[in-house]
């Protein structure tokens, strides 16, 4: 049974700062990539950010390079996004997801993803 388990969100003021975790549990020795995702109201479901289990690479959608970093820490099976000079239009629920199986060009698909925790709300006041 995988389990994901984010946490972090909260409230923030325009170019304030916050740090995601998302806690992973199961089966995580298989995944090749954990990735994170954002929903607003009345949008679609948005690739943020991933990385690769096997090599550390890091992928990120062009609104958030320079902002918003990933990292993990394996021996707590915990991924980060620092999320820093945060803007309004950042606000969303952020979703972490596991993959067993993905390509390069497809880290920040959605559909890649197998398994994803209940999502944390990111709002960031004006």
């Amino acid at each position: 049974q995988v389990q994901l388990v984010e946490s972090g969100g909260g409230l923030v003021q325009t170019g304030g700062s916050l740090r995601l975790s998302c806690a992973a549990s199961g089966f995580t020795l298989n995944f090749k990539a954990i990735g994170w995702f954002r929903q607003a109201p009345g949008k679609e479901r948005e690739g943020v950010s991933a990385i690769s289990t096997s090599d550390g690479r890091q992928y990120y959608t062009d609104s958030v390079k320079g902002r918003f970093t990933i990292s993990r820490d394996n021996a707590k099976n915990t991924v980060y996004l620092q999320m820093n000079s945060l803007k309004p239009e950042d606000t969303a629920v952020y979703y972490c997801a596991a993959a067993f199986l993905i390509v390069t060009s497809r880290f920040l698909v959605a559909d890649e993803y197998d398994y994803w925790g209940q999502g944390t709300q990111v709002t960031v006041s004006s």
